[in-house]
């Protein structure tokens, strides 16, 4: 358990819980925070680009698939706009975003030093890359590209494995940032 804690950044002793920490985490290993960040951004875009290939060739243009009953199903629609269909006119300006925040990431992960924080700005930015991938090499045009979305649970919007990740990634982030935890390894309480 005192493993556990202090990756995720929870003091082990009571001289460590102050309002910040006194030093800040000691600066080894950042370079395998930085391959971890790499590795699970390179995971999740794989996924998120395998099967969007997949669903394009297997499932796009036919009748959608039913899983666990009419829980869920898997159904290919193109998406022009952000997460749940919003803004399809605002292609261009959701495509610069995706670009400003894997560069925001990748500047980041030079302060980086937090094991979950390479894990979920990993998420983040395979999820990004997955759907900059879309914008920029799908119909209709260059930077206007729809996204491909496949997954339908019953009374929710149509989504793909780069939202997925996105999302994981962004509620770790939050959690991370309850439990007083910066990228660069130190531990605060507020």
């Amino acid at each position: 358990m005192a493993e556990a804690e202090r990756i995720i950044g929870t003091p082990d002793t009571p001289e460590d819980s102050g309002e910040r920490a006194s030093a800040p985490a000691p600066r080894t290993g950042r370079g395998r925070r930085i391959a971890v960040l790499f590795v699970v951004a390179a995971f999740a875009y794989a996924l998120d680009l395998g099967s969007k290939l997949l669903v394009v060739a297997k499932l796009e243009h036919h009748a959608p698939i039913q899983l666990a009953g009419d829980l869920l199903e898997l159904h290919a629609i193109r998406n022009p706009g952000a997460a749940f269909g919003f803004g399809a006119a605002f292609t261009i300006i959701f495509t610069v975003i995706a670009v400003a925040v894997i560069v925001v990431i990748v500047r980041l992960s030079r302060k980086l030093y937090s094991f979950p924080w390479a894990v979920a700005l990993g998420l983040l930015l395979g999820g990004a890359l997955g759907n900059l991938t879309d914008r920029i090499f799908r119909a209709p045009g260059v930077f206007q590209g729809e996204v491909v979305d496949f997954i339908a649970p019953r009374g929710f919007a149509v989504f793909n494995l780069a939202d997925s990740a996105i999302v994981c990634g962004g509620i770790l982030i939050v959690l991370l940032s309850f439990r007083g935890l910066d990228p660069d390894g130190t531990v605060h309480k507020d």
